[in-house]
């Protein structure tokens, strides 16, 4: 590996003492007595990222919890999650990703099916009552990076069919000219991303300029990233933990071949920077914490609340950040933050306000039978702390609306609910406007749409699996609206388009299951989907962006420009086990004096406002 700056991995004082009495175990472990660990750092600086570096992918074991034996993990640089990457604007870095994993595949996948009046087998430690997945155990280390919103060439951005075997190494360079952004690395094998990544196959990755410096926000030690996903863990016959990952999910029904049909993955243990339940020490001063959503597919509702009282802590947390960078100007979080698959936060936490308590972060979702995440110490002395909450975080920082955007192009995208159509599935269907009459309605693949301006629009469905036609051209430099129109029967779809940022326009209120006139039998609408109002845009959600939550029963509709970069590139639906089974579609974005010579069908999306 090329010469460069590591700062090792920090942990808390693990002295394991709980300062209000040993909590009781949670299914099967105490919460609070770990240390949270911090990934180390990596530098490379302008020489190593001039002669590239290596990150070599290794099998390892880690403790996730004191009480537990270790685990197997595949690991980046053998730390999980891997070391946090920084690098300045425009310092360009080429990584070879060295493929040296060794041994089985550390995970054990099964399926369960819901007993009446029993919890859920989602929610159960262990494989009782499920299914083991034949033909996990015997995947090979087949992987590929992506590094999660960087604009790169498509040939560097870690195309899913490009996974390399073991002894092999992915090449790519990263020319990192963005704003000052937090990022993050992790697999994208075709068919296996879900228990790739579960295997422990993710990593952080900041980019810093000159507009963030100058906020002298809190640096060093109080600068910590949080890496948060849910996990189960096997049982051996006698009911004991054994450490190994286990990838458990709940059968809903079967499809025409006769194979399960089961949810995204959702586990019992939270952890966060590969431990379970982990506490901070942290002084009484501001913190700055770079929050990711690592897990598979759940979507955290978290909140701040004091370990006594239970109640939420008001006027210490600000939001200043979102995917793609510093928000304008910073946002008070004096309720809960809903944070979805590959979101990003960037937040910071006035501790000195609270020096001497005891704080929870909760997950308060609905549903949840473990609700806790990790636990902050408070020093009870207020340390020295020079730092003051800017009131504008970022002046070069424009909001984008309707009625301002740049002249664009539009797509239509409709996430369809599970039906015989798709298999049993959801779907991402990609519409194409139809002049009247040219389409068949009601008919399968037919979708008619009356917008906010009463015009009913036809459109015909075009690409819906990944390995069909590709239908979306982009020319580079372009600005393009997309809408992404959830017709439910699936929740809230996290989702991504790669290449780009993005700025949520608007969320416009259309009928989803059961009260949609999309018929599921049919695969198309038997009456126009009918404008039903705006939904309001979370203030989060009002900077740049490149994963957008689409709840049912909601068309969001975002704006970026394809600029920087060319090639083939993928969007997705971001909960792995949707994305492995189908919710993901290839684009092409090309020169335009090139794609002025295209020979194939023009996809017919252009032009349009279903506004």
């Amino acid at each position: 590996m090329t010469e460069m700056s590591i700062e090792p991995a920090r942990t808390g004082t693990a002295d394991g003492a709980e300062p209000n009495g040993k909590r009781e175990a949670a299914a099967g472990l105490t919460p609070f007595i770990d240390a949270l660990r911090v990934p180390p750092v990596l530098r490379p600086g302008r020489s190593g990222a001039g002669r590239g570096i290596d990150i070599e992918l290794r099998t390892t074991w880690v403790r996730l919890h004191s009480q537990l034996p270790p685990t197997k993990v595949w690991a980046y640089a053998g730390h999980y999650p891997g070391p946090t990457i920084e690098v300045r604007r425009r310092e360009r870095l080429r990584i070879a990703w060295v493929n040296r994993l060794t041994g089985a595949y550390p995970v054990t996948a099964a399926e369960a099916r819901a007993v009446p009046g029993a919890p859920l087998p989602t929610d159960v430690p262990g494989r009782t009552g499920a299914t083991v997945v034949e033909g996990v155990g015997r995947l090979p280390a087949w992987v590929v990076t992506h590094l999660h919103g960087a604009v790169t060439g498509g040939g560097n951005d870690g195309w899913t069919e490009n996974a390399v075997a073991r002894g092999d190494a992915q090449l790519s360079e990263y020319p990192n000219d963005h704003r000052a952004a937090t990022w993050w690395y992790h697999d994208h094998a075709m068919d296996i991303t879900r228990w790739n990544v579960y295997a422990g196959l993710c990593g952080m990755y900041l980019v810093r300029d000159g507009e963030e410096d100058a906020l002298q926000l809190p640096a060093g030690e109080h600068e910590i990233p949080l890496v948060i996903q849910d996990r189960n863990l096997d049982t051996d016959e006698d009911g004991r933990l054994t450490g190994r990952l286990l990838h458990k999910t709940l059968i809903i029904g079967t499809d025409a071949q006769g194979r399960n049909i089961t949810t995204p993955f959702a586990g019992p243990y939270t952890l966060v920077n590969g431990t379970i339940w982990p506490y901070a020490k942290v002084d009484a001063r501001w913190y700055r914490f770079r929050l990711l959503n690592g897990a598979n597919a759940r979507t955290f509702t978290l909140r701040l609340v004091d370990d006594e009282t239970g109640e939420q802590v008001t006027g210490a947390v600000h939001q200043i950040g979102s995917d793609g960078g510093l928000l304008p100007r910073p946002l008070a979080v004096d309720g809960a933050l809903s944070v979805a698959p590959a979101e990003r936060m960037d937040l910071l936490i006035d501790f000195g306000r609270l020096r001497g308590r005891t704080l929870r972060l909760v997950n308060d979702a609905p549903g949840v039978a473990y609700p806790q995440v990790m636990q902050f110490r408070v020093g009870e002395q207020k340390a020295a702390d020079g730092f003051v909450l800017p009131a504008v975080l970022s002046s070069s920082f424009e909001r984008l609306t309707h009625d301002t955007a740049p002249r664009h192009q539009h797509r239509l995208v409709v996430l369809t609910p599970p039906g015989p159509v798709g298999g049993g599935h959801p779907e991402i269907w990609e519409m194409r406007q139809a002049e009247p009459g040219t389409v068949c309605v009601p008919g399968e693949g037919g979708i008619q749409v009356k917008g906010a301006d009463g015009v009913v629009r036809t459109y015909q469905r075009g690409g819906r699996m990944f390995d069909d036609t590709l239908g979306f051209m982009v020319r580079h430099g372009d600005w393009e609206q997309w809408s992404f129109l959830n017709l439910g029967g699936a929740g809230t779809h996290p989702m991504h388009i790669h290449l780009i940022d993005f700025q949520v326009l608007s969320r416009d209120i259309y009928p989803a299951d059961p009260e949609s006139p999309f018929d599921t039998e049919l695969g198309g609408t038997r009456a126009p989907l009918e404008y039903g109002g705006a939904a309001p845009i979370a203030p989060g959600d009002r900077g740049w962006k490149d994963v957008i939550q689409v709840p049912p029963g909601q068309m969001v509709n975002v704006i970026g420009q394809f600029r920087g970069a060319r090639g083939r590139f993928m969007y997705h639906c971001h909960l792995l086990e949707h994305e492995d089974m189908g919710m993901m579609r290839p684009f092409v974005v090309m020169p335009p004096e090139a794609l002025e010579f295209h020979h194939h069908q023009p996809d017919g999306s252009h032009g349009h406002h279903v506004r």
